[in-house]
């Protein structure tokens, strides 16, 4: 799949190490084009200025802070007819709490900024997991895929599947209320409770 990585931090740089390694085609932007030309090249990607990325795109991450999410759909434009991924999570300055939630998500919210078809999915996972890859001692780490278009989430869990993660329907967009809340509680434990950075939450098929 054509797939534009929106973000060259510590996760927008593994979902491009991910997503190249897949065998994807993966082109990565951001607002420092130095920035966006070393993850490039680092894993094999293109490169594009924001305005000028995500036109061939079958699918857009979004993989910038909460924070800076709106500015960022702006500057890309519109992408009606895309799938939208969402990864963020809308955490608060020190990283232990979410500055919404319960009636509201970031992904209803970023749904009302973009013409795209918004897909909540990877927020569970720390960046090293995603860094790291999908494999773990007893089973691969889940993505959970949530989202009003079922379309939309067969593509999302395609691509994560093609990653090697095992992907989990999550419902629809409203529940990314719960998978926000689920990723403050793995980086409380990550970071709080003292576990590390390499967990994440699984769901064992039966």
């Amino acid at each position: 799949m054509k797939i534009t990585v929106v973000g060259y931090g510590n996760v927008g740089a593994a979902m491009v190490k991910q997503l190249a390694a897949a065998g994807h085609e993966v082109e990565v932007t951001g607002r420092k084009l130095e920035s966006v030309q070393k993850v490039a090249t680092q894993f094999g990607a293109k490169s594009a200025s924001l305005s000028a990325a995500a036109k061939d795109a079958e699918i857009v991450v979004l993989a910038v802070p909460y924070g800076n999410a709106g500015a960022a759909l702006a500057e890309l434009g519109s992408l009606e007819g895309k799938v939208l991924v969402d990864v963020t999570n809308p955490l608060t300055d020190d990283y232990m709490g979410l500055t919404i939630g319960h009636t509201t998500s970031a992904g209803e919210e970023i749904s009302k900024l973009s013409r795209a078809t918004v897909v909540k999915a990877f927020n569970t996972l720390f960046a090293q997991v995603l860094e790291g890859g999908a494999a773990f001692p007893s089973q691969a780490a889940s993505v959970f895929v949530a989202g009003n278009d079922n379309d939309a989430k067969q593509k999302v869990a395609k691509m994560a599947e093609s990653m090697g993660f095992a992907s989990i329907d999550a419902g629809g967009l409203h529940n990314a209320r719960y998978l926000e809340a689920v990723a403050g509680l793995n980086i409380y434990l990550g970071y709080g409770a003292g576990l590390g950075v390499q967990i994440a939450p699984t769901w064992i098929k039966r």
